[in-house]
């Protein structure tokens, strides 16, 4: 017996992902699921309906749908038309969405939010967060190269040579690595930071420089330490020059549904090179920097400031294709046979749950829901 999936067109502004593409859809029916889409959910991404039914997709209203896979998390009122007992897989975000949280609750609705992936090795195939932030990342040093004022690579032409652009990426995790690397294929100089030493090494694999402040703040259990005062103000002198001496910063300090940290601060954005530029990628949660204006490009004393909003939505074809990879991977824990079964002993399956059978089961989404209230 075939387990019926649906995949409804998304319904959040600006959002040009779509949850399933063609090319995923016949892994999925392997599994044994009946695939069924609302008409136009790909156009965004610009994959047409056709696509979508050469694969063996349906097109329908998703009425019946055990499974439901989105890109953003669905409104309340989408909640309102899912089957009692069907199961979600969608990000969420619960500290911004408490309300569809609550929803979801009441209507016994199991979701997988996708950012609580745990980012073990047995679970990188569908960590979502991930292959979206490679993506960001790339993206990331292609707004720094079109933004400035000057070129990237170093050029020699018939009057004098053009001295490379200095990218410095804050946050070595994938965004930045990606971003990383994708200035270093663009030409430019590039050097990478991050309060984890240990990433030193992932820095120069890309072709960068590490900027070492000089202080560790690794503590016990590999977490990072308080700093004493005396280090802080270590720390920002090394940054603050680095900072002062690169044409463009991209920044990818992010928290999934927190307020990102403010990590370059009023002062060291005035005492930038006239010209150069910030791309801040942690626009979701309000930015990188005070001065910030999320979805905006804005002046900034002698730097500009570029803080997009979505910014894989950009990249919908390749977003899609990725995000749908993780889907499957993730689905493939929990259909044997053509059979639903939900192993809550299964690591990846227990941490990722949002809300199962009126309950919800995170801890930090039950606290959001409960402030509201």
């Amino acid at each position: 017996m075939s387990i019926p999936l649906y995949i409804p067109r998304e319904t959040r502004e600006h959002e040009k992902r779509v949850a399933l593409v063609p090319s995923v859809a016949a892994k999925l029916q392997k599994l044994g699921l009946d695939i069924s889409l609302e008409s136009g959910a790909g156009n965004a991404a610009r994959i047409p309906d056709s696509a979508y039914t050469d694969a063996g997709v349906t097109l329908g209203t998703g009425e019946g749908a055990k499974l439901i896979f989105r890109v953003q998390p669905p409104t309340v009122e989408d909640v309102a038309q899912m089957a009692e007992g069907s199961i979600l897989f969608s990000f969420i975000y619960a500290q911004r969405e408490p309300a569809v949280v609550k929803a979801l609750q009441e209507r016994k609705i199991t979701c997988f939010a996708m950012e609580l992936v745990p980012r073990i090795t047995r679970a990188q195939a569908m960590d979502a967060l991930s292959s979206q932030a490679a993506l960001a990342g790339y993206y990331a040093a292609l707004l720094a190269a079109t933004n400035l004022n000057r070129i990237l690579p170093m050029m020699t032409t018939a009057v004098g040579s053009l001295r490379p652009a200095k990218v410095l990426v804050m946050g070595a995790g994938v965004a930045g690595l990606q971003a990383l690397a994708t200035a270093k294929r663009l030409g430019a100089m590039i050097e990478g930071y991050d309060v984890r030493p240990e990433v030193k090494e992932q820095v120069q694999s890309v072709g960068g420089k590490f900027v070492d402040t000089g202080v560790n703040a690794v503590g016990e259990g590999g977490y990072a330490r308080e700093l004493t005062d005396e280090e802080k103000q270590q720390v920002e002198a090394v940054l603050t020059r680095h900072i002062q001496q690169a044409d463009a910063v991209i920044t990818t300090a992010s928290i999934p549904g927190k307020p990102s940290p403010k990590i370059i601060t009023e002062a060291q954005i005035m005492g930038m090179k006239s010209g150069a530029i910030i791309i801040d990628l942690a626009a979701e949660g309000g930015g990188n920097t005070p001065l910030t204006k999320p979805g905006e490009t804005v002046e900034a004393g002698p730097a500009t400031i570029v803080a997009p909003l979505n910014i894989t939505s950009n990249l919908a074809e390749h977003a899609s294709e990725l995000y749908s990879r993780n889907l499957l991977a993730l689905v493939s824990l929990m259909v044997e046979e053509g059979e639903l079964k939900l192993d809550w002993e299964d690591e990846v399956l227990a941490k990722s749950v949002l809300t199962h059978e009126g309950e919800i089961r995170n801890e930090a989404a039950r606290a959001a829901v409960a402030e509201q209230a």
